[in-house]
């Protein structure tokens, strides 16, 4: 028992003298692509190893002899030329062995490029609340070895440089602020790229939070059939709930698809109603509607806000096209609902003709129509027979 245990603590000590008496010089090195390295490993005496008995593995791939030289009995240098991009951000692994494969020193090799300077730097912020940004890298976007990316801001005319804290791995080139902002003053914000290899920093932007403020989607959006109408639906929906106590003009985005189609139809012109008709569309078809918000002008802000994401797809059906009316016996009753159909498709397409987007739906312009439709009657009454 007491030898066994004597073998356990004596084994340790073997392995830690062996890797302290070799080295490989230089160690761990950093190269742009493309260079050609020379690595020497140097053995002690007291391990009785000639250098010739030696050889080297990159990557756990014997290298060959013929890329040796033998400085001293103790040293064994590898020339590698022309070295390729590193496998992996961790390194390529180059190792010294003695004849039997055993281990005697390693050294990782990082072989990339230096940063380049970051692009696309933008950033906005949920409900003036905190700030998140995004940049791409420069160039190719690959420097083969690890490169850290460093979000800095500050306020424009005073105040300490910060760094942001919160990156995230699921969304790289990335960093969120949750706190901490001030409102009414200008920031300076830019990104650092760092490496072994060098440094690179992007453009400085100067924005405001209340200039690249974003908001939750519309709330309570619901579609409903208008009566009987087979070719409309109205959206009706609520202002964001973050945004009730902000003095702000909302613009709103509606779009909407086929239930069997992947293609969205996007009306601009919403404005700043909470509601919306949607005309000309397919009888009998079931849709899907989304919207979405910009809040304009947040505090006097003379910039347009960030679109926020699309509100959850509502769905709803329009009527089927069904021109016998079922149920009824009385044939003016059918007159009657005959002739308000005929109307209400006369001013729907009158309103596609004469007003855009849903902030034509109104009142204000079915009298227009009524109007329109008088003077087109009057004029027609005006013109007498043809005198023979």
């Amino acid at each position: 028992m007491l030898s066994l245990l004597f073998l356990i603590l004596y084994i340790p000590a073997v392995v830690s003298s062996s890797s302290q008496m070799a080295g490989i010089f230089p160690q761990d090195p950093a190269l742009p692509i493309g260079s050609t390295l020379t690595a020497t490993c140097s053995v002690s005496p007291d391990l009785g190893l000639h250098a010739s008995s030696l050889f080297w593995s990159l990557n756990g791939r014997r290298l060959p002899s013929s890329s040796y030289s033998v400085l001293s009995p103790t040293a064994l240098s590898v020339t590698l030329p022309g070295l390729p991009a590193s496998r992996q951000r961790s390194g390529d692994n180059l190792v010294c062995h003695n004849h039997g494969g055993h281990v005697l020193a390693g050294s990782c090799l990082y072989i990339g490029m230096p940063p380049v300077k970051p692009v696309n730097l933008t950033c906005w912020s949920r409900n003036t609340k905190d700030l998140t940004c995004r940049w791409a890298p420069g160039g190719q976007g690959e420097t083969f070895i690890k490169t850290k990316y460093t979000l800095k801001y500050k306020l424009r005319w005073y105040g300490r440089e910060r760094e942001c804290e919160e990156y995230s791995a699921a969304q790289p080139y990335s960093c969120y602020i949750p706190r901490d902002l001030a409102l009414f003053t200008p920031y300076e914000i830019w990104v650092e790229a760092t490496n072994q290899l060098g440094s690179a920093t992007s453009d400085v932007i100067t924005l405001d939070i209340l200039d690249v403020v974003t908001t939750d989607p519309p709330t309570g959006v619901s579609v409903s059939r208008v009566g009987n109408l087979e070719d409309h639906l109205s959206v009706r929906w609520e202002s964001p709930p973050a945004l009730k106590d902000f003095l702000f003009q909302a613009k709103y985005q509606i779009r909407y698809r086929l239930e069997d189609n992947s293609d969205w139809k996007v009306m601009d012109d919403v404005g700043n109603l909470t509601s919306c008709r949607l005309a000309g569309l397919r009888p009998g078809t079931v849709y899907f509607v989304q919207v979405r918000c910009n809040p304009v002008g947040i505090y006097g802000s003379r910039r347009a806000g960030i679109w926020s994401e699309w509100s959850h797809p509502t769905a709803a059906s329009t009527p089927h096209s069904d021109r016998v009316l079922s149920g009824s016996c009385d044939s003016k009753s059918g007159d009657s609902n005959s002739t308000l159909r005929r109307e209400l498709k006369q001013f729907f397409g009158w309103v596609r003709n004469n007003a855009y987007g849903c902030g034509g739906m109104s009142i204000k312009l079915y009298d227009q129509w009524r109007v329109w439709m008088q003077k087109s009657h009057k004029t027609r009454n005006q013109v007498g027979p043809t005198r023979g």
